[in-house]
């Protein structure tokens, strides 16, 4: 196409030989050479007696090697978009079917204002939209290494093409279209850029740090039994007590989720120490993380969408949580009710403060019920707001525009995102955990 001396019968003998590949052969060549690139060369050649002479011309090991870890990175991307996608989903629907449901909110892991199971889902569902957005961006930014020669400067392929640019450019140009990349870096030591293993690990690793979260919070619901991830029939929780559910699947995603979280210092540190065009200190480094990060971040989503699948609610108990804590928070309500009542303000506090310590102290000193109610409706003091106790204690006139923030969220933030995704939204996943 370019001008150069390669024959169609060349190219056809490579063709029919491209997945006749004697591995068996190509290590005992790696064996003698102490090279890999070389040692697939040599086999290839092997295979291909017509072109031998032909193979590997002008190029580097970095043209082999480095393009195909971009091929690679990009189709990781790929396989890894769409289960992120699926997990983004499965949360969706259940924040919209527990839209409404009052729950505790914990600051501090401690009881504070009522929030909805549907509006706390809705908190990690922005981080993982945050993750897929950073995905989505990581893959189209990846650009082609491309024809570049031994230090980036094509000088090879220069020479070979006699001194023509055009046709180097070109022949750039046809090599990255092939490879499905729209775009090659215009610039390149012998290899590319470290940074760009930098900008793909590390919306691996903040994923990691999205699942790491959800996981833990779901673990901690299950401690209050408000919320639990999915327990086989004959699933076991422990060897010593029968009695156990422990949240496996989420321990296992968090212990998944930190393992990616620290691969990500392999290559801030790899491209930290690369030596003007390239060191091979890179190599065996990245042979292992780059790998690890997507293999970690694809089982991690996989066993998260088998959680988001099949998570349980027990609204009983989060109704039963919230009222030990809601006559405390309710004091506010009441103390407005009083005054609107032609009560003061300042007279409701003290006798409200008087009250609640007493209530506080059957809880904590004698384990018994919050009784601080049963002391208001005995109180002659608030008999002008008796009648309006219970509606001033409805959990949900406590939750505010959570509901509403859950829909407008969902339809304005989480549907667009999941449209390019629709027709990969069915896929199950079958673990064997």
């Amino acid at each position: 196409k370019l001008g150069l001396p390669i024959t169609d019968e060349q190219l056809q003998e490579m063709e029919s030989n491209l997945s006749n590949i004697d591995f068996k052969m190509a290590a005992e060549e790696e064996k003698k050479l102490r090279h890999d690139v070389m040692a697939h060369v040599h086999t290839f050649a092997h295979c291909c007696p017509n072109a031998a002479a032909i193979i590997h011309l002008g190029a580097t090991s970095c043209y082999v090697g480095d393009n195909t870890d971009l091929i690679v990175l990009r189709d990781g991307f790929d396989i890894l978009l769409p289960k992120l996608a699926r997990v983004i989903k499965r949360l969706a629907d259940f924040a919209q079917k527990y839209a409404d449901l009052p729950t505790l909110g914990f600051t501090h892991y401690q009881p504070a204002q009522l929030t909805t199971v549907g509006k706390r889902c809705c908190l990690w569902l922005q981080d993982l939209c945050m993750d897929l957005r950073n995905l989505e961006r990581a893959r189209n930014e990846l650009r082609f290494r491309g024809v570049k020669g031994t230090t980036g400067t094509q000088a090879s392929f220069l020479q070979l093409f006699e001194g023509d640019h055009r046709k180097v450019e070109e022949l750039d140009r046809l090599v990255t279209e092939m490879a499905g990349f729209k775009q090659m870096y215009l610039v390149t030591g012998q290899t590319y850029s470290r940074k760009v293993d930098i900008d793909s690990l590390a919306v691996l690793s903040s994923l990691g740090a999205t699942v790491h979260k959800i996981c833990t919070d779901i673990r901690l619901l299950a401690n209050l039994k408000e919320v639990e991830e999915p327990f086989e029939k004959d699933q076991i929780g422990s060897s010593a007590m029968p009695y156990k559910r422990n949240p496996m699947r989420s321990e296992r995603c968090c212990s998944l989720a930190r393992h990616l979280m620290t691969l990500m210092l392999d290559p801030l540190q790899t491209a930290a120490v690369q030596w003007f065009e390239r060191t091979l200190d890179d190599s065996a480094n990245r042979r292992i993380c780059l790998a690890e990060s997507f293999l970690t971040a694809d089982i991690i989503l996989s066993t998260l969408q088998n959680i988001t699948e099949g998570l349980v609610v027990y609204p009983k108990v989060i109704e039963r949580h919230i009222r030990h804590e809601l006559p405390f928070m309710a004091t506010e309500n009441i103390i407005m009710a009083m005054v609107k009542a032609g009560g003061n303000r300042q007279d409701c506090h003290e006798r409200i403060r008087v009250l609640s310590q007493q209530a506080a102290a059957v809880v904590k000193q004698e384990g018994g019920d919050n009784d601080l109610i049963c002391r208001i409706q005995e109180d002659g003091y608030f008999s002008p707001i008796h009648r309006q106790l219970e509606t001033l204690l409805d959990p949900k006139s406590f939750i505010g525009c959570a509901p509403q923030q859950v829909t407008r969220f969902l339809e304005q933030e989480v549907q667009p995102l999941l449209i390019r995704y629709a027709g990969q939204m069915e896929v199950k996943v079958e673990l064997e955990l």
